[in-house]
């Protein structure tokens, strides 16, 4: 019988491109069809047919307090009473700019945009008006939105789907990117000899959540930071995911790395759409109207965004930030001792408050690796675990989000379809 979950996605099919608005919410890598949800509330969602699924979307990282948080729907809710865009600077952006900037000191001073690839697109657009230079290196598995420019080798999104790059990026638009694997210094030196004096930034995850859940070892990332700097190249951290969310103070604070220029998204627009680049004074004087370098946007510092944020980061605070560790902890222990009793091969990556679970028996770190574990199991274990009421990434090249709203109930549940899905799989 078909379910009105049924009938909606054959409505969304007809509509939109794929049926969805992103790429990966269309079950591509797992197959099926997606669940059509209607509400959330906390670390749960409910469907068009009234079932409910504990989530480890969490929005891609945004919901970090879980979802409609009681502090940010009522601030929300006081700003729409008094207007959700202006056009103007409002005192809110004012505040969020300066939440961020004493919680990340890399960042002096702050732009507003509205999504995570326009922060990676103007960051790079500065970054070159910066050094006078062209080349870009970015890491294969790396993600930083769909910018022509860094359509190449660009981690979950388009390994989901099989393909290499996107048709319609032009070989102009990428013949200054250069690509290096993930957590290799050595090709990453071979690049600025090769380049030298050509190379404007290194941009990279420093704990990439696009190829599931890879950090970079403390070499690679210090040695970065010392190659870029030598040879006069910025230093770009994406930490449109990990902003927030793997430490108080971003990967940078957890690697002790001050880059010339950070990205954010995620977890300062509290779920709302909401990117940020940032930096340097002295860079960040470069962006029009105060430098030469162009950029602007009709919503860039939404005051509803910016309120989501705010309250968002507000409510990070030491308490919290101990909560998501307990409970993520919980959560990746409870997934190793599964794999063993279960006799499955896998193994749990994990930074702060997102992990992923890769069926392989050897350590991920870099896209090769991701691409070796078994996505075939993976997309068995997802349908096994859906049907238990918990419902993960639709990938196994993404990250599990955890929330504050993710309490011992909600991961014992968790743990208990874990076991019984890695039964089913064997």
């Amino acid at each position: 019988m078909m379910t009105r979950n049924d009938e909606l996605w054959r409505s969304a099919l007809s509509l939109m491109p794929g049926g969805v608005s992103s790429p990966v919410r269309a079950f591509g890598s797992v197959g099926g069809v997606p669940r059509i949800i209607e509400r959330a509330q906390g670390c749960r969602f409910y469907d068009v047919d009234g079932r409910e699924y504990i989530d480890y979307i969490g929005s891609w990282g945004a919901m970090i307090l879980g979802h409609a948080a009681p502090q940010v729907v009522s601030a929300m809710t006081e700003c729409l009473m008094g207007g959700t865009s202006f056009g103007t600077p409002s005192t809110i952006e004012i505040e969020l700019a300066a939440e961020i900037t004493s919680r990340m000191p890399s960042i002096e001073k702050i732009r507003f945009v509205s999504s995570g690839t326009e922060a990676v697109m103007s960051a790079m657009r500065l970054a070159r008006a910066a050094t006078g230079r062209e080349h870009i290196i970015k890491f294969t598995g790396c993600y930083h939105g769909h910018a022509d420019a860094l359509l190449v080798q660009a981690g979950s999104g388009v390994a989901t789907l099989g393909l290499p790059d996107s048709p319609g990026v032009t070989r102009g638009s990428v013949e200054t990117t250069l690509t290096a694997p993930y957590n290799d210094l050595a090709a990453v030196k071979k690049l600025f000899d090769a380049h030298r004096g050509q190379i404007a930034a290194v941009i990279i995850e420093p704990i990439a959540g696009n190829m599931g859940v890879v950090s970079g070892d403390d070499e690679f990332i210090h040695g970065i930071h010392e190659l870029t700097t030598s040879h006069g190249a910025l230093l770009i951290f994406d930490e449109v995911m990990s902003g927030f969310r793997v430490a108080p103070g971003g990967a940078q604070a957890h690697y002790g790395v001050t880059p010339d220029l950070t990205t954010l998204g995620k977890v300062i627009g509290g779920g709302l759409p909401v990117g940020a680049y940032g930096g340097r004074a002295e860079l960040m004087d470069l962006v029009a109207p105060a430098g030469p370098v162009y950029q602007a946007g009709t919503l860039s510092g939404n005051p509803l965004a910016m309120t989501a944020g705010l309250a968002t980061l507000r409510a990070l605070d030491d308490q919290a930030y101990a909560a998501l560790s307990g409970v993520s902890t919980e959560l990746q222990t409870g997934l190793e001792q599964a794999l063993r009793a279960e006799h499955v091969p896998g193994i749990v990556q994990r930074a702060g408050s997102m992990l992923t679970l890769f069926f392989t028996d050897q350590p991920v770190r870099n896209f090769a690796d991701a691409r070796a574990a078994d996505h075939r199991r993976f997309a068995a274990f997802f349908h096994a675990m859906l049907e238990r009421g918990i419902h993960l990434p639709p990938s196994g090249y993404e990250a599990w989000f955890v929330s504050t709203a993710h309490d011992q109930g909600s991961v014992e549940k968790t743990l208990i379809a874990v076991r019984a899905a890695f039964r089913d799989i064997r």
